[in-house]
């Protein structure tokens, strides 16, 4: 080993996601009941980042949009968006900024995503389009 690669190995981070535990969704304050996710690279304070989101049987996310745009690649099972479109395994999705939605998993899903910035919480009867 030379002394770049005594450099490299120190600055390089290895997750292995078949060995790696899923934690509780907690990007938002308290956990979201039916999600867990691992954070891979994933700045909390920013909410940028990059991490595998599992979504339980029949969990359903909370309206929301989009502030700064987030695309994901659908691993495992289905995804029904809020205008009935289904995403399946192997399907990237991306959402620009501005847009509004909510997505459930009849099935369960494990997708990996890529978001920049924090969602933004529709309040009730906010438009979804």
């Amino acid at each position: 080993m030379n002394a770049d690669s005594g450099r490299l190995a120190a600055l390089r981070r290895i997750t292995n996601i078949n060995e790696a535990p899923f934690v509780p969704d907690d990007r938002y304050g308290a956990a979201a009941p039916g999600f867990t996710w691992l954070p891979l690279d994933y700045d909390k304070k920013t909410g940028d980042g990059f991490f595998l989101l599992r979504f339980a049987p029949g969990t359903r996310s909370l309206p929301h949009e989009h502030s700064h745009g987030e695309s994901f690649l659908i691993m495992e099972g289905e995804l029904r968006d809020s205008d009935g479109v289904v995403f399946r395994a192997g399907d990237f999705v991306r959402y620009e900024p501005g847009s509004k939605h909510w997505s459930v998993a009849p099935e369960g899903c494990l997708m990996a995503v890529f978001l920049r910035g924090f969602n933004r919480r529709l309040n009730p009867g906010e438009s979804e389009a």
